[in-house]
């Protein structure tokens, strides 16, 4: 992505503050190591219900091990973590949260062996005990929605990378989530893909919904994001509006990173 593209992109975006609502994610001094490795050091961060935030970074530095943390994917070894008030840790609690927090992955993880309109109904059918022909409604008003209806009885295998990231995120959808988190959505993707599901992204955020978004596109953080928040070596560096961050970073680390990835 080319910086003229970014900043044509931007021209679209309201320059407004983030929103301003409750916390819908909190997390305090949380820590996470592997072995040794110091994956996450002390990170403090709260979510803003309706906020976009988009975490940058060099790889290693944290990202998608946060995101992970969030819905316990990854478990951490010290701090807390709270969604919509509830503490994310291990125990009863945990598959109520993990209902009302949708992941997009960048592998897609989808069900080979089911059609596409499967793969997005079985949730709601198996966890919100929606009556299946309900739930399979719902999954071609979402399958409309990211534009591949028409691919709703062929199986996984038989769609491009793009569609299947679409079905991924209809299925995120189809459990109606609070938060929405993508690690990576387009790192698998060949370019001429990467476009299809950028696009469903900026529609999903344009309605409301809270997303924290793991990405090496820097166009997409600069049209989309509310906030961005660099990240290096488990830590967070420095988060600002995406205007501020890409036309004047404060920290010597994030404006080397910008200008590797810029000049690339």
């Amino acid at each position: 992505m080319q910086f003229n593209d970014m900043q044509a992109g931007e021209a679209g975006r309201a320059a407004s503050a983030p929103p301003a609502g409750r916390p819908i994610i909190s997390i305090r001094e949380l820590r996470k190591m592997y072995g040794s490795f110091c994956a996450l050091s002390g990170i403090n961060l709260d979510v803003a219900e309706g906020e976009v935030v988009v975490l940058l970074g060099p790889s290693g530095s944290g990202k998608s091990t946060l995101i992970r943390c969030i819905n316990l994917l990854e478990t951490y070894d010290s701090g807390t973590v709270t969604v919509d008030n509830v503490a994310v840790r291990p125990g009863p609690n945990l598959a109520a949260v993990r209902s009302e927090v949708g992941m997009v992955f960048q592998s897609f993880n989808l069900f080979p062996h089911m059609t596409v309109l499967r793969n997005v109904a079985l949730a709601p059918i198996r966890v919100r005990k929606l009556a299946p022909k309900a739930a399979e409604e719902r999954a071609m008003e979402l399958l409309t929605r990211v534009g591949i209806a028409e691919q709703a009885g062929k199986f996984p295998g038989q769609l491009s990378g793009g569609q299947q990231q679409r079905v991924a995120i209809a299925r995120a959808l189809a459990m109606e989530p609070k938060i929405l988190l993508f690690d990576e959505p387009t790192s698998a993707l060949d370019p001429e893909m990467v476009g299809e599901v950028l696009d469903v992204m900026q529609s999903l955020a344009r309605t409301g919904v809270t997303m924290v978004v793991v990405t090496h596109e820097m166009g997409f953080a600069r049209r989309v994001a509310d906030r961005v928040i660099f990240m290096e070596r488990g830590q967070i560096v420095e988060e600002a509006k995406p205007e501020a961050f890409f036309s004047a970073p404060k920290e010597e680390r994030a404006r080397a990173f910008l200008q590797a990835v810029l000049n690339h």
